[in-house]
Order: structure tokens, then sequence, then C-alpha cells
């Protein structure tokens, strides 16, 4: 009889919670917007399935000597996986539409502005008895409004490790949510008048501007703000290989190979910091309240300077492509282009919108080195 009580007291059933449950169902969601509404898949799946492994009780797979816990260890605590992916992506950006046309820096950086705002939101949220965020917190939960994962899920690790699994769910949920958040705003913000503008051609960019471009970008980087030299330094370096022609071996891997490979351990990672009794918390509810009032704000700052950027402009800028501030590449910038393209069929926007769109990827990395260099 003893022995059966045992066999009974090392299963599942006997050792569940009902937060484990309700966590389980959470990534069970995830999985569900990851694969029937296609919303963030390459992420979502595994921090879903994450999520479902760490909750199983008895495994222990999130707790020392368990592979999630060696994989948070080695790859998020280290920061290692978010400078990767930073690499990859680095290798998969075009940077033409930026030097083309530089002004377009000035929309990544007012996009930043709700990053910022932010962060005094979480601070103000202490006046609410049940919140206790730090400086520390308040700086990593602001970053979700930059709409950039691995510069959340990086600044996470450094300042609030104990809110990483929120603000990765948080920052990854309105990625995926682009399609329906921004088009609102942009449509609230700007006349029918404004969203027919129509922007001149581009003009094209030579080779050697594509090469020294990111050689400059890091130069500035490390004169004036090293403590965004980690993600800078290897999006430089991605972007580098890209436009180099002469590794192409290298730069494809950092496309394919290992920015997939990282994304999945990454995505396990996140996915094993969303225990239930870290996630099931009042402050995951304030997180996600200020992620959603980041975003909302970034994208009303961007088309605000772009606004005021066609008043004073002697070049028509569209006030649409100010919303692609934000850094969620390259999903903003076909929003922009699709809410154009509803208000002018002949108005074909994209390449415009990708100038902020990448110059919003190296705002949010100045924005975390920025507060890193404060509060770290």
């Amino acid at each position: 009889m003893e022995g059966v009580l045992n066999l009974w007291h090392a299963t599942g059933i006997a050792n569940f919670s009902v937060a484990q449950l309700v966590m389980i169902l959470v990534g069970c969601g995830l999985l569900y917007l990851a694969i029937a509404r296609n919303f963030e898949p390459l992420l979502l799946v595994p921090i879903g399935f994450g999520a479902i492994l760490t909750n199983i009780p008895v495994a222990g797979m999130a707790d020392p000597g368990g592979i999630l816990y060696y994989v948070y260890y080695i790859g998020i605590d280290s920061g290692v996986f978010p400078l990767l992916i930073f690499m990859g992506v680095g290798a998969l950006t075009d940077f033409s539409a930026l030097i083309a046309n530089p002004r377009m820096l000035l929309l990544g950086a007012a996009a930043q502005f709700g990053i910022f705002a932010t962060l005094f939101g979480a601070i103000a949220l202490n006046f609410v008895p049940g919140f206790e965020f730090t400086l520390k917190d308040a700086s990593a939960i602001a970053i979700i409004g930059g709409a950039d994962g691995p510069t959340a899920i990086f600044l996470a690790s450094k300042l609030a490790p104990d809110l990483l699994g929120a603000i990765a769910v948080a920052a990854y949920s309105y990625m995926a949510l682009v399609p329906i958040i921004q088009p609102p705003i942009m449509r609230a913000l700007t006349s029918e008048q404004e969203r027919k503008i129509e922007m001149p051609q581009l003009r094209a960019v030579s080779k050697k501007e594509k090469i020294i471009f990111p050689l400059m970008v890091l130069a500035l980087t490390a004169m004036f703000l090293p403590a965004a030299t980690p993600l800078v330094g290897m999006f430089c370096l991605g972007n580098l290989m890209r436009e180099s022609g002469v590794v192409d071996r290298l730069s494809s891997t950092a496309q394919n190979e290992l920015i997939n490979i990282t994304t999945i351990f990454l995505g396990l990672a996140v996915g094993s910091k969303l225990a239930a009794e870290q996630f099931l918390t009042v402050e995951t509810i304030g997180i996600l309240a200020l992620g959603a009032l980041a975003f909302s704000i970034g994208t009303a700052s961007g088309v605000f300077m772009a606004k005021g950027l066609n008043r004073l402009s002697s070049s028509p800028i569209n006030p649409l492509v100010g919303a692609a501030g934000v850094s969620a590449v390259p999903m903003a910038a076909r929003v922009v282009n699709k809410v154009g393209l509803e208000n002018n069929p002949h108005n074909f926007l994209l390449m415009h919108a990708m100038g902020p769109n990448v110059a919003g990827v190296l705002g949010s990395a100045v924005a975390a080195g920025i507060l890193l260099a404060l509060v770290g």
C-alpha cells in the first residue's frame, strides 16, 4: 500500500496546483495565437511550449539541474541569445531607405518617446496598492514601447530578471498585434488628405554607403553611448556581413541557421520564466497595461513627428510613415503601406516606411543603452 501511495505522490495529477493549471492554459493560449492566428509564431510557439513545460509539477525542468534552467542561465542570464538575435536581424536588414532619406532617423527617435513616458507611468503605479516597481523594474517595463523583443529581453535580464516572463510576453504580444493596434491610432491622428500624400522616389544607394553606414553607427555609439554597444555592435556586425559581399556564407548563416536555432532556445528560456508563482501577480497586469500604453504612445509620437517634418520639409512626407518608427520590422512598415493604399491606391509607402522602421531598431537599442547607463 505504501508503494502505491508513493507512486501516486510521484504523479503530476497529485501535485498539480490551480495556479500551474492556469499557466498551462496560458501556454496553450500562446500556442493558439501562434498556430491559429499566426501571431509571431516563431517566438510564441517555443514560449508557449516552454510555459507548459515549466509548470509541469515534479518534472523540475526550470529548477536547478533542469534543461530549461541551463538554457536560461547560458543564453538569457548571460545576455548571449538577444545579442545573437540582433546579429541575425542586422544581417536581414537593408538600410538603403534610411541612408537615402536620413531624416527618417528623427521618426525612429520620436517613436521611442513611448519608452520614457512609460517609465514614469510604471513609477506612478507604485501609488496603487499592490504595485512595488523599483526604478530598474520600471526601466525594464518601459522598453516594451520600443516593440523590439530581443532588446526587451536583454534589458529585463539585466535590470529585472524576475519580471522577464511578463515583459517578454507583453513585448511579443504587442508586436504581433501591430496590424490591430496601429491603424486606428494612425487614422485618428491624420486627415484623409494627409494619408493620401505621395512621397518622391528614393535615390539609389551605393554599396560603399551601405558598408560605411554600420561602421559609422558603431563608431558613434562607442563614442557617445558605450552601454548600447553590445546590441548595436552585434547588429552592425550582421549588417556589415550582409553588405560587404565577401562573406555570403556567414551572412546566410546569421540570417537563417543561427537566428533560427537561437530563436528556439530564446523562446524556451523566456517560457521557463512563466512559472505560476512569478507570472500570476498583480504586477503582471500592470506590465501588460503599461506595455499597451507604451506602444500606443510610441506610434502616436512617430506620427506627430512626421506631421511636423511634413510642414517644415520642401519635399512631402506622409505622416503615416511615422508610425513605422516602432521597431517591429517589417510588420509596422507593411501596416503603414496598407493604410496608405486604403486612401490612395497609387500610394506605395513600403520603402519609405522602412527608413523609420530600421531607425526604430537602432533607437530602441540606444534607449536600452541609456536606461542601462542610468540605472544599471
